[in-house]
């Protein structure tokens, strides 16, 4: 059997490998100086509000299909092969890993030392080495920057090598094409080739951690936001792409604990990063004046275009990329919580835009509903959100982040289940962010000013004591009241004019959801298969 060298060794050896042939090494430095190195190497340029603007060249967004883990002994029966997790062998990686850090010598790379995970019981540490300064800067905003304590007992653990100027050879190096991503778990190691986007780097320890805390810890990850309030309860939001995760988790009456990653203890919530990479497509300071109050210098803007002549960015000009973002500490938001950790969560938000106009505005789900749906991580694009999108479609990821998730769907809404028996104080929360009244085209977008009294209301507990109703379908909880909010639209039926055409899209939409959770029928539990909706009347 081929012997797989683990641990912290060969990393140490690689990197001592690395700083020994590079032209200079330049580690750890401050925002400050790999702003200036970036504008001294002409690799951007700085915008009217002092921050650092670059573009990340052909690809402006991750590359799914070219991202790899290696198949071993440690991966091969634990990681749900497929379409979403691609083998790869050892073989490759050590070639590729090889060829890279042989392409690193006499150049002038930038190396940073930080870790991922807010709880210090959870946290990994991660070197990153990259050969942009710019690209090292997006890791001392997303990653978590270590104390001088911890720098002076820093010990390699995870190595990310990205080197977007090394490209492969797929007929030589057997990938898909020149860029890649590789995860390799038992030598710990991430190898980013080929591509300067950053959210790979970012991605690629997201997933680590969804392999590791369930894996060895029992740790639940999540994509999700969480906030608190000021009596110290926490709130997870999830949500995909245009269902309004952002807008609803952003509130100036509560501390921001993250925006995106975080993992679920036995006793806490903690965020995985040290900063966030928003979206900025048609930013202005009066629609979210958090975000766009943190573009300032240290913060990372990415792809985005500027007024004819101007420094000034023009957040509505798409023409890299509709993926234009920015990445900044996470203190740069004014409520931010420090250290980036609260309690267990007191209520949890599924948001979905359902442009089919069926599901309740706000309904309660029981723990095999609340990892039915996780699994089934629904909301629907509209016409214009995407090329050829001229209907509504309806689109599933399960636990609102299947491509960053190595293990089996059901694995994390087991994980779910478990932490909600063990606290059965969590409520979990569907909230329909789409149309009411009928479909797309017929009925109106759901009030967002209605939306914000339920989600207050659930926060506040004004909703444990009322009148609940099943939906006929879907199963799941209608509250008959809600402070400010009109008792009919807690009722999606009686919101349509003709209630017949409502049923038969109902029927239609429980289909959808039947059908999607096909692929996850052998490996569910007879508790969550329970929780599927009726697909006849």
């Amino acid at each position: 059997m081929e012997r797989i060298e683990t641990g912290n060794n060969i990393i140490e050896r690689s990197i001592n490998q690395i700083q020994s042939q590079a032209q200079k090494v330049y580690w750890n430095l401050t925002n400050d100086e790999l702003a200036q190195q970036t504008l001294d190497l002409n690799q951007g340029k700085l915008n009217d509000l002092g921050a650092l603007c670059v573009e990340t060249g052909k690809f402006t967004g991750r590359s799914p299909k070219d991202k790899f883990i290696v198949k071993d002994s440690l991966t091969s029966d634990t990681i749900d092969w497929g379409e979403v997790n691609i083998a790869i062998s050892n073989d490759i990686f050590e070639n590729l890993f090889q060829k890279m850090t042989s392409f690193l010598a006499q150049k002038d790379i930038w190396a940073r030392k930080c870790y991922a995970g807010a709880d210090p019981q959870y946290k990994i540490n991660v070197t990153v080495i990259n050969t942009r300064p710019w690209a090292n800067l997006f890791c001392n905003n997303l990653f978590i920057t270590p104390t001088s304590d911890e720098l002076a007992t820093f010990e390699h653990e995870w190595l990310i090598l990205q080197v977007p100027e090394f490209e492969a050879n797929p007929e030589i190096d057997g990938t898909r094409s020149s860029n890649f991503t590789i995860v390799n778990f038992t030598k710990k190691v991430i190898l980013i080739g080929g591509s300067a986007y950053t959210g790979e780097m970012k991605k690629g320890i997201f997933s680590v951690l969804n392999f590791i805390l369930p894996h060895q810890y029992g740790v639940l990850p999540m994509h999700c936001s969480a906030n608190e309030g000021k009596d110290g309860d926490v709130s997870l939001f999830f949500g995909l792409s245009g269902t309004g995760k952002t807008t609803l988790s952003a509130d100036a009456n509560r501390a921001l604990i993250g925006d995106d990653e975080h993992g679920w203890t036995d006793n806490s919530v903690f965020n995985f990063e040290g900063g966030c990479y928003a979206k900025v497509v048609d930013l202005s300071a009066e629609k979210e004046p958090e975000i766009y109050g943190a573009i300032k210098p240290g913060a990372l803007l990415e792809n985005v275009n500027f007024f004819a002549g101007t420094n000034i960015v023009d957040f509505t000009n798409t023409t890299l990329t509709e993926n234009t973002r920015v990445a900044y500490p996470i203190d740069y938001i004014p409520n931010a919580k420090q250290p980036s950790l609260g309690a267990i969560p007191k209520n949890i938000f599924f948001l979905t835009c359902d442009a089919f106009g069926i599901l309740p505005p706000i309904s309660k789900l029981t723990k095999e509903q609340a990892m039915y749906h996780f699994i089934s991580g629904y909301t629907a694009k509209v016409a214009g959100t995407e090329v050829g999108i001229t209907e509504p479609q309806t689109t599933f990821s399960a636990c609102f982040g299947r491509v960053f998730l190595p293990l089996h769907p059901t694995q994390y809404a087991e994980l779910l289940g478990k932490k909600l028996e063990q606290h059965p104080e969590v409520n979990v929360w569907l909230i329909n962010t789409g149309w009411t009244g009928g479909k797309y085209g017929e009925g109106k977008r759901m009030n967002l000013k209605y939306t914000r009294a339920m989600i207050n209301a659930a926060m506040r507990g004004d909703l444990d004591h009322v009148e609940y109703v099943p939906h006929v379908i879907f199963g799941v909880l209608k509250p008959q009241s809600c402070p400010g909010v009109p008792p009919e639209v807690l009722n999606p039926r009686t919101t349509w004019l003709d209630t017949e055409a409502y049923d038969k899209q109902a029927l239609a939409l429980a289909n959808l959801f039947v059908n999607n959770f096909k692929q996850y029928e052998d490996q569910a539990s007879k508790e969550i298969r329970s929780a599927a909706p009726k697909t006849s009347l």
